[in-house]
């Protein structure tokens, strides 16, 4: 069965939405049981993700970093991993640091390897944004699109045969259903009921690429059906209603019924990356019809609807996180690089004598001097 609407129905093309423009919630909508704690620490998660995106993107532009990709208009489909716990994974796509942040992915671990420093989690290893926290079960982050859906599916499987009631969470991006991983991942879930789960983050592109050129079905989430399992629209600057059908499907996958596909629907209102220009290939006036339903607004109007917003409360967070920022980029900028014998790491777990010479070779070089003493 397709959720569509305020309620689950036959019609797979309406949208599932809880919160009203004035803040409420539907009168005909079952809205997730979220404590004032969480609704509030949900706010400040929303928040986090844009003042970051806001000061690391002008980083960019002062030549401090060398790329970085924003998520301004997206920030309640990165929420949608508060309907999973901390033994479950998430497989992120390029543009979900809102899921790493809130399952413990540190403000200083990240800065540091949008640096590539000596205290880059991944040692300089991947280009900006491409995140790693091991700790918070969040994989890392490939270029190659759709690359994450198959190891999804198979962490979903291995959590099934070996009788765990583990869920994956696995990201992407509409344009990543064009591609031969959402087929064949989508299908193996749906045989093997892996217990998995979905999220397509419909932004209305794929870089330059609109949503009408990547598939000519009514809307992603009737994909499902083909491969036997519920698909769910939903109005992806909800928060609410993300939680809700990612709740919904968490307990289906829990419960041995296997996956489910969620299409969020949202847009994209900054460029695919700091390397874009998306005034290219869209009308610069589309973001701005998308401005009145920014997720954190919409939230905000949530939170006061509830008798729990104040304005202290998000001035406070503001300033918290602001210092968090500061703190963060002055520890990154002030720590070089990772050592260059650090490339020899992490292969093995036994250095092979082979290769043990060749970083003896590289040390020995006249003109090598490890930032760490090596010389």
């Amino acid at each position: 069965m397709l959720m569509t609407g305020r309620q689950p129905s036959s019609s797979e093309d309406e949208l599932f939405s809880l919160i009203e423009d004035d803040g409420s919630v539907a009168p005909d909508g079952r809205p997730p049981v979220l404590s004032e704690v969480d609704a509030l620490r949900l706010f400040r998660a929303l928040l986090q993700v844009r003042l970051v995106d806001e000061r690391m993107m002008k980083l960019q532009r002062q030549g401090r970093l060398g790329f970085y990709m924003q998520s301004m208009g997206e920030e309640a489909t990165h929420l949608a991993v508060h309907a999973l716990r901390p033994s479950d994974w998430v497989f992120p796509s390029y543009r979900e640091p809102g899921a790493a942040f809130y399952r413990g992915y540190s403000l200083k671990d990240f800065t540091n390897q949008l640096f590539g420093n000596a205290e880059d989690p991944i040692k300089g290893r991947q280009m900006p944004v491409h995140h790693s926290a091991r700790s918070a079960n969040y994989v890392s982050i490939s270029s190659p699109v759709g690359t994450q859906i198959p190891q999804a599916v198979g962490m979903a499987w291995a959590a099934k045969i070996s009788q765990k009631d583990d869920v994956a969470l696995v990201y992407f991006g509409e344009g990543t259903t064009s591609t031969g991983q959402f087929h064949v991942g989508m299908n193996f879930a749906g045989v093997f009921k892996a217990p998995c789960i979905f999220l397509c983050r419909n932004n209305g592109y794929a870089i330059s690429t609109g949503y009408q050129h990547q598939t000519a079905s009514r809307s992603i989430a009737v994909k499902a059906l083909a491969y036997g399992m519920p698909g769910v629209r939903v109005d992806g600057n909800d928060l609410l209603a993300m939680i809700s059908a990612t709740e919904e499907a968490v307990a289906r996958a829990r419960a041995g019924d296997g996956p489910t596909l969620i299409e969020a629907v949202t847009y994209r209102r900054a460029g695919h990356s700091s390397s874009d220009d998306p005034n290219v290939y869209r009308d610069p006036n589309e973001p701005k019809e998308w401005e009145r339903r920014d997720p954190i607004e919409r939230w905000k109007r949530y939170l006061v609807a509830r008798g729990i917003y104040e304005e202290a409360i998000e001035s406070q967070y503001r300033q918290e996180i602001g210092e968090e920022i500061v703190a963060a980029l002055a520890h990154a900028e002030k720590i070089g690089p990772p050592a260059v014998e650090t490339l020899f790491d992490d292969v093995f777990s036994e250095v092979p004598v082979e290769l043990e010479g060749q970083r003896q070779e590289l040390l020995a070089l006249p003109r090598y001097v490890s930032p760490h003493g090596g010389s």
